[in-house]
């Protein structure tokens, strides 16, 4: 097996679930005896062993960090700036209040000791009339942490998306890159899970550096400088020590990620395919399946909770009490000294300065405590660090027709080319393979070299054995896979329609079925079309009850404006009926009809391929009907063992194709 990058166009068939001889993997079996039936089952989904992303808290995690912040923060002068600058001062105000809450609470307390309780109505007066403004600060820093996270996820989704939906990316990503088998789960819940805690990390970092600076500088002008240099001094040992524990944490957040994504994936696939798996009663199997992958994310799970426990025992005991005994001791130094010019004079003012400092020294532990801690969080942003990044550098790559793939062949042949070595001119009218190989992105060679011309109004017929090369060659006629040479003379993009077996039916109203993927606006846009023209569609292709059934006031239907499941609601005909009436709304110059009439009776069949020659439509057509030739004048033939035949249809030709 090799790896192959390619600076092409290109699109192959799904890969997702491969029995591979020198990648597949077992799973141990488990404990459980409800498992032992799985401990053989076997799946790959694009995984790549070789090639992972890296997270370390390192100089390329914070390079990939501002990357991705310059994308969620797009300038110095936009609301997201301004709420950086809210929680800020949010945080400012917040560490102001906690000092006035030390302040208040030891003259209340002293008030108390001294019995005088006029003073100690007064001052506790005070105190509850502040409570509320301190609420409200406290609630300001809430909602801005959380409407910065909101923004974030908004701008760095509205990117990736951008990105994902452009051109052909979301195919090629699916079908030709094999570097990502989850783009579901990164597109929505890593970069959700990065925006997270990339801001609960700010907030968690810049509140305990603000209480040390202002801690730190109380402290020193009244104690001296050499108790707070004691705790930033621990601060210091205690945080490079965790900081290197912890670097396993990066690593096992992104294999859980990638480990709940193939679960996802598994899922997803079951209810994709939920009617071909009933038919073959594979619910068993399809269970096996399923749990083996659970298994293996329980596993890692299990794992990465031991190693978290384990790694919260030394954070507790470093970063928490640890900390305590070392600010105890901090605390105790000036105390200790002799002719201390703060702390001299009765035992009762040295209490009051003890409390009063000790209070602030407490608070200054629990800052770097909580600084010390903040490394643990700091690791595991960056494993969802190097998840998005790594979407994002595919998506770039995509885009900029760079590919990375496995390929089946381990010698390249010269002879038949590159991918991407091939030419491609646009002209309207005609479509011309001019010695093009039919290979797919595996490396498959189905046919070396592949010539012919066909121009408007000449229909041609597909046919050939399964496998032999007829989806491989509207793939690349639609740009989809790599032209590895010659040179292919075709319409632009839009001026070339496919008909699926199994149509597409969109999320939207009956309209959007006929006239997808335009909108209704782009429909009186450029088609210049209204509702009368789309039922005139419908009548064509015999779909004018349709109307009707959504009009009629007991079915609760608007008409054309009706929302459903489409996809659950038309039978199969009536699917394929509406991807005609689709095809006649467009009417582009060429038309691909992989066996979209395959559920359509002969007699709708016939009076829609009358009106594509009416309509000027001309048809490439995939199907083993007898009752088709009548509509063709050329036939494609290929074998599947390389070669193909392109020739007239005569009155005397026989079946071909099965």
């Amino acid at each position: 097996m090799r790896k192959l990058i390619w600076n092409v166009m290109a699109s192959p068939p799904r890969l997702e679930f491969q029995r591979r001889k020198r990648s597949k993997k077992r799973f141990s079996k488990p404990k459980s005896s409800s498992w032992s039936a799985n401990s053989d089952i076997q799946y790959v989904i694009k995984e790549d062993k070789t090639k992972r992303p890296k997270a370390h808290v390192n100089r390329e995690f914070f390079e990939q960090l501002c990357q991705l912040l310059s994308i969620g923060i797009p300038g110095i002068f936009t609301a997201e700036t301004g709420f950086i600058l809210l929680i800020a001062v949010s945080l400012m105000a917040r560490s102001l209040c906690d000092l006035w809450l030390i302040h208040t609470g030891t003259l209340i307390e002293t008030s108390i000791v001294s019995r005088d309780s006029n003073l100690f109505k007064r001052r506790l007066l005070r105190f509850m009339a502040t409570l509320p403004v301190i609420s409200v600060v406290n609630n300001i820093l809430k909602y801005s942490i959380g409407e910065m996270k909101l923004r974030l996820r908004i701008n760095i989704s509205s990117f990736v998306l951008d990105q994902y939906l452009k051109g052909f990316t979301y195919y090629k990503m699916t079908n030709v890159d094999t570097r990502i088998a989850n783009p579901d789960q990164l597109l929505t819940t890593d970069v959700d899970k990065f925006c997270e805690s990339c801001t609960d990390l700010y907030s968690n970092i810049a509140k305990p550096l603000l209480d040390i600076f202002i801690y730190v500088y109380k402290l020193t002008s009244t104690l001296g400088g050499q108790t707070p240099l004691l705790m930033l001094l621990y601060l210091v040992i205690a945080g490079s020590f965790l900081t290197h524990l912890r670097k396993p944490i990066g690593a096992l957040t992104i294999k859980e990620q990638r480990l709940e994504g193939e679960y996802r994936h598994i899922h997803s696939r079951l209810i994709t395919n939920s009617e071909e798996i009933a038919f073959y009663y594979g619910n068993t199997r399809e269970k096996l399946t399923l749990l083996a992958s659970f298994n293996k994310l329980v596993t890692h799970l299990r794992k990465f909770l031991e190693f978290r426990v384990l790694i919260g025992i030394v954070d507790n005991f470093i970063g928490k009490y640890l900390a305590t005994v070392v600010g105890f001791y901090a605390v105790s130094i000036p105390f200790f000294q002799k002719n201390h010019s703060t702390l001299s004079g009765s035992s009762d003012h040295r209490f009051k300065s003890y409390y009063t400092y000790g209070r602030m020294l407490v608070k200054l532990a629990e800052a770097i405590g909580r600084l010390v801690l903040a490394g643990r969080e700091m690791t595991r942003l960056a494993g969802f660090t190097a998840r998005v990044t790594e979407i994002r550098n595919v998506l770039n790559d995509l885009n900029s027709n760079k590919y990375e793939r496995t390929m089946v062949t381990d010698s390249k042949n010269d002879s038949i080319g590159t991918p991407g070595g091939g030419k491609i001119l646009a002209k309207d009218n005609i479509i011309c393979f001019d010695r093009v190989p039919l290979v797919t992105p595996n490396g498959d060679v189905l046919i070396k070299e592949l010539s012919f011309e066909v121009k408007s109004g000449i229909n041609v017929l597909v046919c050939g054995p399964n496998g032999c090369g007829k989806s491989s060659l509207f793939r690349i006629l639609g740009e989809l896979w790599p032209l590895w040479g010659g040179v292919m003379t075709k319409p632009p993009r839009g001026k070339l329609f496919y008909i699926p077996q199994r149509p597409y039916m969109t999320l939207g109203t009956l309209r959007d079925q006929v006239i997808y993927p335009h909108t209704h606006a782009e429909m009186l846009r450029r088609r210049n079309a209204n509702d009368e023209d789309l039922q005139k569609f419908l009548e064509l292709v015999q779909l004018s009850h349709l109307l009707d059934r959504e009009t009629h006031p007991g079915s609760q239907g608007q008409g054309w404006n009706s929302v459903a499941d489409w996809m659950d609601v038309l039978s199969g005909g009536e699917k394929q009926r509406i991807a005609m009436a689709r095809l006649f709304y467009h009417k582009p110059q060429f038309a691909i009809l992989d066996e979209c009439t395959s559920a359509v009776s002969v007699d709708v069949e016939d009076s829609m391929y009358s009106y594509c020659k009416k309509a000027n439509i001309t048809l490439f057509t995939v199907s083993h009907r007898r009752s088709l030739w009548k509509h063709h004048e050329y036939y494609l033939q290929m074998d599947g063992r390389g070669s193909f035949e392109f020739k007239p249809i005569e009155p005397d030709t026989e079946e071909f194709g099965s």
